[in-house]
């Protein structure tokens, strides 16, 4: 089947809830309220209706206390009853890591579940969107996701991995389904798209909806050392050939012997986030024999070294795939959004079907990534 859909196409991030009658409107505060992430039972941070944030911390010897969120660092002030307290400014829907600094050293914040992201675990916090709730949880039936890990005879370790299994999973025992492998970003690892990007809730509302395929999401730890390497050796971030070798000679080979897949072409996609972005089109790409969908969220397809657009896109590539799909958030850093738009361009020039996705007033960030699988997966497995 070719690339059946039009290139540069653009499309709406999320659809909208309605307010019918006094019923409150999704993601709208009335009155400050503790954020989702908080640890139960803790009332800081809280969100003021103005997505304005009030944080709250005890640090009843230190002498300066600052919270670093949204790009921003807001001193904080010890008040009459000694906690040390600071009021945002309104803050960008979606969900932000954050930290504390305390007398010059970088915390977590106590009050806060913890995420994996930039390296480190932090603290995060979820800012409502008005009127979405596509990645909410909802009274739906739930898939299953499960922490699983094999052992990688390629590494000489274990490997980590989540996997999300469809409601249908449980309920059509006979069934088999289609398998999306969805890669995290630079500095991020397998928990991320199960947490901070709500995958289970995005897909659980899609199924539901009857707007996408049931499938299964493998998210595997994506970075690779192979049990031969120099340990000496400088790591090159966008050198992908260990990861590369380990998801085509076992993490597939895995995934396919343990649970009830379509193990053709046809029914196996790939994608990711940023780095993700650049891992998926490259395997993607080297391996059409493994998948027939490609996608790269906020990660080019230009892939690593010296490949060049023509060599890696030959027009006969709209007769190889079902579907190639870029997006990026438009208010992300200033060369890695012309890069994507740079590619998006000289696709259209080279004839190559594709979609492209611009996510509105989002930068780098799980909102941006969120929108983008809540996009993409609607469009997998449709043959």
């Amino acid at each position: 089947m070719k690339l059946q859909f039009a290139a540069g196409l653009l499309i709406a991030a999320a659809a909208l809830v309605s307010c019918k009658g006094n019923q409150p409107q999704v993601g709208v505060l009335t009155e400050p309220t503790p954020a989702t992430t908080n640890v139960e039972g803790q009332e800081y941070p809280k969100i003021n209706p103005d997505l304005s944030t009030v944080f709250r911390n005890d640090f009843p010897e230190a002498q300066a206390v600052a919270v670093n969120v949204g790009g921003k660092s807001y001193d904080m002030v010890k008040g009459e009853d000694g906690i040390w307290e600071a009021t945002t400014e309104p803050l960008v829907p979606g969900f932000h890591y954050y930290t504390l600094t305390v007398d010059g050293k970088r915390l977590s914040d106590p009050n806060s579940r913890l995420f994996f992201g930039s390296g480190f675990w932090s603290s995060g916090i979820e800012i409502p969107e008005a009127g979405v709730d596509y990645y909410l949880e909802k009274n739906v039936p739930h898939g299953e996701v499960r922490i699983e890990k094999y052992h990688s005879e390629l590494t000489g370790a274990d490997r980590p991995y989540y996997i999300y299994l469809p409601p249908q999973y449980a309920s059509e025992p006979d069934r088999r389904f289609p398998v999306l492998y969805l890669m995290h970003g630079a500095g991020e690892d397998e928990t991320g798209w199960a947490t901070q990007g709500m995958m289970g809730n995005i897909m659980d509302n899609l199924i539901a909806a009857g707007e996408c395929e049931p499938m299964i999401i493998v998210c595997e730890h994506a970075v690779a050392t192979l049990a031969d390497a120099d340990p000496a050796a400088r790591p090159n971030l966008f050198n992908f050939d260990a990861f590369e070798r380990v998801t085509v000679e076992e993490a597939v080979p895995t995934i396919d012997a343990r649970f009830r897949t379509l193990t053709d072409r046809d029914h196996r996609a790939i994608c990711g986030l940023s780095l993700g972005g650049f891992q998926a089109y490259t395997i993607g790409l080297d391996h059409p024999e493994l998948f027939g969908w490609i996608g790269g969220f906020s990660g080019s397809g230009r892939g690593p070294g010296d490949r060049r657009d023509s060599e890696m896109y030959p027009t006969s590539i709209n007769d190889r795939y079902h579907l190639l799909y870029i997006s990026i958030g438009t208010d992300e850093p200033a060369g890695m959004y012309q890069g994507i738009y740079d590619l998006h361009c000289a696709l259209d020039s080279l004839g190559v079907n594709h979609v492209y996705y611009e996510s509105p007033g989002t930068g780098h960030e799980w909102l941006t990534w969120r929108r983008s699988l809540h996009m993409f997966a609607p469009m997998l497995f449709k043959l």
